[in-house]
């Protein structure tokens, strides 16, 4: 095996953070795109400043006067090289800063820009976790999720954001820039992704002791396979058809749960947490905090709080054959 020596890994790292399903510079979709060519713009122009500014130090640092020469003496010839060399560097430095300003306010333009679309999803940040409410004209076609959006390839899709308690902020970097989700106010952003995938959002404004766990999905998927994966968020649960699956929803439904969670087509109505009605079709749980199998729904039901320490879930009283059943019940509500 080849090895890699240390300068090669050194030179790795940075580069490292230019990929990967959260990345900025591995953009995805028009914003997106937009703000990373503004980023290697802003590379290349500053880091020529950068070679310049040390070529002129380099070369004013090997000028020697002679040694007989006067310090205090001036040569006419030099002062106005130098007066016009000056003049040169603030000029340019001023259409540097101009233009780099522009560049910037387009970008903005870019980003801020909506496009008509015929997906529009009202996203509210809650600590900490994202609630996301597919709008439709016909009211039996709204349904509620969380902490995953799906949406179809090339198409863009409008953003309501609000906030139900501090400020948050929306980010998908390989999508779109950030956008703030405020207390009483609506913010409106696009997002659009150019190709199939899975990108990783998160909570961009620190809210509280578990802001670094506030993440989401978005997935991006042909318009055949989103419109099949909105008609079934539509419908509700699928009842249970065996008897460890039954139970565990008996179990759900004398429990306090009911007063926080909505499972459609059954009697448990809360709308104060994520909605659970096809909770085990999820990727993950806990807002990107665990991965969905019966085993991590299961330790999520019996220490909300040893793994997002200070969500506002409380800890519900189990019996101890009644954790399985119960998340067995959770994860097959696909």
């Amino acid at each position: 095996m080849r090895r890699v020596g240390p300068f090669a890994l050194f030179a790795a790292l940075p580069l490292g953070g230019c990929q990967g399903w959260q990345s900025a510079l591995d953009a995805h979709g028009p914003s997106a795109r937009s703000l990373a060519d503004m980023f290697w713009i802003f590379v290349a122009v500053l880091a020529t400043v950068w070679v310049l500014t040390m070529i002129t130090l380099l070369l004013a640092l090997r000028r020697r006067r002679p040694a007989d020469t006067d310090p205090l003496a001036t040569d006419p010839q030099t002062e106005r090289r130098m007066t016009i060399t000056i003049s040169v560097a603030i000029g340019l430095t001023l259409v540097t800063v101009v233009s780099l300003t522009g560049l910037s306010y387009a970008a903005q333009k870019v980003l801020f820009a909506h496009k008509g679309g015929a997906l529009t999803l009202l996203v509210t940040g809650q600590q900490w976790w994202w609630e996301v409410t597919y709008e439709d004209p016909q009211p039996n076609r709204v349904f509620t999720t969380a902490n995953e959006i799906h949406i179809p390839v090339g198409e863009p899709v409008l953003i309501k954001l609000e906030s139900s308690d501090v400020i948050h902020s929306f980010w998908v970097p390989s999508l779109t820039g950030k956008m703030d989700a405020i207390t009483g106010r609506q913010n409106l952003i696009q997002i659009q992704a150019d190709r199939p995938g899975v990108y990783r959002g998160q909570c961009a404004e620190y809210c509280g002791l578990q802001h670094a766990h506030m993440g989401l999905l978005v997935i991006a998927e042909s318009k055949e396979d989103f419109e099949r994966w909105r008609e079934h968020q539509i419908s509700s649960a699928i009842p249970p058809n065996d008897d460890e699956r039954q139970r565990g929803m008996e179990i759900l439904l004398s429990k306090p749960c009911v007063m926080c969670h909505q499972i459609r087509g059954t009697d448990a109505g809360g709308k104060v947490a994520p909605d659970l009605t096809h909770v085990g079709s999820r990727r993950y749980i806990g807002a990107g905090t665990l991965e969905t199998t019966r085993g991590n729904i299961a330790a999520w039901i019996v220490d909300p709080h040893g793994i997002k320490p200070g969500v506002n879930m409380p800890t519900i009283q189990l019996e101890p054959d009644e954790v399985q059943p119960l998340a067995t019940y959770l994860e097959g509500l696909k």
